[in-house]
């Protein structure tokens, strides 16, 4: 299985686009979304290529992949823009017999969630605008926040992420910038 992630779009249509064409060719299963799909937030500035209508627009277009959680962000008036179910506050997914865990970062903790799942599970969220990817050597737990496409908060820039889980539960994530090029990688 092969799923494209993204994280903290915030109405960037520019920066959707951009992360959808770069990886188009790969054909990603599922496109997993953690949460702030159109709401720029009260304590952001406006990302380039800000278009609301047109955020939703390419991402109904891609509603038959979507399998996303709601974000700090999101509210019922985006529900009205999105044309599949985009609230939850969290998501599982099993991709090989391993457990992927997705949530958008901001009501779930470390601890929270190293006591509720299984080793070797993959935690996926957004939320920081920061990339993270490591393997707790302690709870066997893989961590990954694939940061932001369209306001980034580190030095990685505008990124999102892609994993790859093969049936035996092996595989491998990566943090990309949303032009294609690979920065990071762990291998499971």
């Amino acid at each position: 299985m092969l799923i494209q992630i993204i994280s903290d779009i915030h109405g960037s249509a520019a920066d959707l686009q951009m992360a959808l064409d770069s990886f188009a060719e790969k054909k990603p299963d599922v496109l997993l979304l953690c949460g702030d799909f159109l709401n720029h937030g009260p304590r952001n500035a406006l990302p380039s290529g800000y278009d609301t209508k047109a955020t939703a627009s390419l991402l109904n277009a891609h509603k038959d992949h979507i399998i996303c959680v709601r974000g700090n962000c999101d509210s019922e008036v985006d529900q009205m823009m999105l044309e599949f179910p985009c609230l939850n506050a969290y998501t599982t997914l099993f991709a090989g017999g391993r457990r992927i865990f997705a949530h958008h970062g901001h009501l779930y903790d470390k601890a929270q969630l190293t006591s509720w799942l299984p080793a070797g599970s993959i935690v996926i969220s957004g939320h920081t605008h920061v990339t993270v990817l490591e393997k707790d050597a302690e709870t066997g737990l893989i961590f990954c926040n694939p940061g932001s496409i369209s306001i980034p908060k580190c030095g990685d820039g505008k990124t999102c992420a892609l994993l790859e889980v093969n049936e035996q539960g092996a595989g491998v994530i990566s943090i990309h910038s949303i032009d294609g090029t690979e920065l990071h990688s762990l291998r499971f």
